[in-house]
């Protein structure tokens, strides 16, 4: 924090030492408020907020412990220092113990205060940092159990590309928990304190799609009956993830690619431009490389996107996590899984992934064992080792067992394929 951007507020009954300590404060750079009565600094403070507070300790009416109280209510971050006289180091002691920062006896070197701000305004920026990164800690422990060499080789991308303000592409099977980890890199950088703001490029059909990221003007389209800021401007600062985009539409595809070139958008109907500060997200389940050569996707917004790129491993190539995983859901859902259940846990292949076993667990939560019937490593009916098939063709026959597992229910299969139900609705109509 550089000190031309750091409040003093320097608080005494004696005009002539607030201004004494005001005159080496500014002239080292700190910008300074004074005040010569205790409760008028407390005014002063809530009207704007100081990063430092010296008060003295015996003042008439409201004094350096009502100040301290006042300081630590508004804020128990504020440090705050203070003077006393030679006699009353035992009070000054009390004050240490109700939270105050330091304390210096009159009379005293105007340099040494300088160094006591530094020394306190220091402490305070450590104290932060450590409460910022235990956080930080604590929702990537959340967000991505497991201790495989998998993870934990997720983990160290993580922590090496979070800091790094370019895109990133998570590419993984539906289900491998590919948000997850879009939050955890947002909040392991510098944008954590900012948005970070996820939608599915599959849920909204191209037009919407359009509208709910840039924005629109009133009456820019039928239904338009007020202006929209859009999902850019809500993550201002922040992060924007953009989940399956490889089911972005191709008009839309070129308007992102301009977002990241010139980090500018324009709304629906605007012939304005805005700029943004955000950092790009992006994930997918479909190899982008093949969508390129096959003429759906832009080649040129694929390299933007995959600046850095994490693959999120399937669960089945990372067995030694799923007791872990299921010890932290059933811990979340208040529930115990018995040795046998855990092992049909860890013998099931899970297609749908992290999402599947979740969903699993919550159904064992409420049938027990009889939610566990279809943890089967059987293949399907429709699968044939002993022939080569087509990965579209064996793609087709699980889901084919899926729905016919859930009776036709498009929902309650999606959930376990790892899909939206759209794309169900989209094979079903294709043919398969």
């Amino acid at each position: 924090m550089k000190r031309e951007k750091v409040r003093v507020l320097v608080v005494d009954d004696h005009e002539e030492m607030v201004e004494l300590l005001a005159d080496q404060l500014r002239d080292v750079g700190y910008e300074v408020e004074v005040s010569t009565d205790g409760a008028a600094a407390l005014k002063q403070a809530e009207r704007r907020l100081p990063d430092v507070v010296i008060t003295d300790l015996r003042m008439r009416g409201t004094d350096g412990f009502d100040v301290l109280n006042g300081i630590k209510a508004l804020d128990s971050t504020i440090p705050v220092l203070i003077m006393t006289a030679f006699g009353a180091v035992d009070t000054a002691v009390e004050a240490i113990r109700r939270g105050a920062s330091h304390y210096f006896t009159k009379p005293f070197k105007l340099d040494e205060v300088v160094l006591w701000v530094e020394r306190a305004l220091d402490d305070r920026n450590v104290r932060e940092e450590n409460r910022r990164l235990r956080a930080t800690s604590s929702a990537a422990t959340d967000a991505l159990v497991g201790q495989s060499a998998a993870m934990l080789k997720v983990k160290d991308v993580i922590a090496r590309i979070a800091q790094a303000d370019v895109p990133v592409l998570l590419r993984g099977e539906s289900g491998t928990g590919k948000e997850v980890v879009a939050r955890a890199i947002h909040e392991a950088g510098p944008r954590a304190k900012k948005p970070f703001v996820a939608i599915n490029c599959t849920s909204l059909p191209s037009e919407l799609l359009e509208s709910e990221l840039f924005g629109h003007t009133k009456g820019a389209f039928t239904g338009a009956t007020g202006a929209r800021r859009g999902l850019f401007l809500e993550a201002e600062g922040g992060t924007l993830f953009l989940d399956e985009i490889g089911d972005m539409p191709p008009e839309l595809q070129a308007k992102l690619l301009r977002v990241l070139q010139e980090r500018e958008i324009r709304a629906v109907g605007s012939d304005v431009t805005r700029s943004v500060d955000v950092r790009v997200l992006a994930a997918t389940h479909q190899p982008l490389e093949a969508l390129v050569q096959a003429g759906r996707f832009r080649q040129d917004l694929m390299f933007r996107l995959d600046v850095l790129a994490i693959h999120l491993p399937p669960l089945r190539d990372r067995r030694d996590d799923i007791p872990l995983l299921v010890a932290y859901f059933a811990q979340k859902l208040g529930i115990s899984v018995s040795p046998a259940a855990m092992e049909r846990f860890v013998r099931y292949d899970w297609p749908g992934n992290v999402r599947e076993l979740e969903n699993v667990l919550h159904r064992y939560q409420v049938l027990g064992d009889d939610a566990l019937d279809r943890l089967s490593s059987e293949p399907p009916a429709g699968f044939a080792f002993d022939k080569l098939q087509t990965l579209r063709e064996v793609e087709s026959a699980y889901i084919k067992h899926v729905l016919d597992h859930f009776q036709g229910n498009k929902t309650r299969a999606a959930e376990v394929l790892g899909v939206d139900v759209s794309t169900l609705h989209r094979r079903e109509k294709a043919g398969g």
